[in-house]
């Protein structure tokens, strides 16, 4: 573990996220949103972890712009910006719910009221199950329901989902915090009428690199090459890749690696009852005394 570049990953993390959580987005596109908070991360000499999520109302997690997406974020929206910052592979995670409609506050409340309760009880030894047993009171304090079927993970250098889970809600199965270890943690709050899990949806637009295996293609060739150079076995966008790629080429190119399992499409999650969710997140590192927030 390198805990001078997680340190760093954080401090970007954390400033990126509060320039996203106050800033005025309606009337904005979801591609402008995405590229800001994008550059936002760069120019603080931070890299991309994944293409930034702007998932809207009831999409939970996993959607990023398309090229020149024109979904136009309104005041009746309930946004999830979740962004992720590597340095040298080692990553931040963090994450902000923005609404401007008063009827979803409070399950933004509820989502930071929660991720600041799990965050008061870790430590080295804390075992993963009390965090979902927190989480989960927290949330239903408000009269709400937590995602049981996402959860926070832990992370490993250029692996973001490194194998271990940190539930939303109280589970069985369960691991100990270790102070050699990475994690985030991420509430998912949905209301009262939803069906409280997610359900995954037909729109991919994240990717990833699973195999360096060979086509018979040479445009899926170089495609992969670019990713894996670019991005290594990070997420990323096909947004990112149309700025070096004909748009209609890089599409064909990448349906290709799908079908040949070189590369993993991520589909949105959506509420399975359509209702809204809200999120917050933190990267922490767990000490003998409480958790070092990277992303405080």
């Amino acid at each position: 573990m390198n805990l001078d570049d997680y340190t760093k990953a954080g401090k970007i993390a954390s400033e990126v996220r509060e320039i996203a959580r106050n800033k005025d987005w309606v009337g904005k596109t979801l591609y402008e949103i995405c590229e800001t908070v994008e550059s936002e991360i760069k120019s603080r000499g931070g890299s991309c972890a994944f293409p930034v999520n702007a998932s809207l109302n009831e999409i939970a997690a996993h959607y990023t712009a398309e090229p020149n997406d024109p979904k136009i974020l309104s005041s009746a929206d309930l946004i999830k910006i979740d962004l992720g910052v590597h340095i040298n592979g080692y990553i931040a995670d963090t994450a902000v719910s923005v609404s401007y409609d008063p009827e979803s506050a409070i399950l933004v409340e509820a989502a930071e009221a929660a991720l600041k309760a799990a965050m008061g009880i870790v430590k080295q030894g804390t075992k993963s199950s009390e965090i979902g047993k927190t989480i989960q009171k927290t949330v239903m304090q408000y009269n709400l329901k937590p995602i049981g079927n996402l959860s926070g993970h832990s992370l490993e250098q250029f692996t973001i989902h490194a194998g271990k889970s940190i539930p939303n809600m109280w589970s069985i199965g369960s691991f100990s915090l270790s102070t050699k270890e990475a994690y985030a943690c991420e509430p998912f709050v949905t209301t009262s009428k939803g069906l409280g899990f997610v359900r995954e949806g037909k729109t991919k637009n994240i990717f990833g690199l699973v195999s360096r295996k060979k086509t018979k293609n040479d445009n899926a060739n170089r495609l992969a090459d670019f990713i894996w150079e670019n991005f290594n076995t990070l997420p990323f966008a096909l947004r990112w890749i149309t700025k070096s790629f004909d748009e209609k080429e890089a599409r064909a190119s990448l349906e290709e690696l799908i079908k040949n399992k070189i590369v993993r499409a991520y589909p949105v999650l959506n509420e399975a009852a359509g209702q809204r969710v809200a999120q917050a997140e933190h990267t922490f590192i767990p000490t003998e005394s409480g958790a070092l927030v990277t992303t405080l």
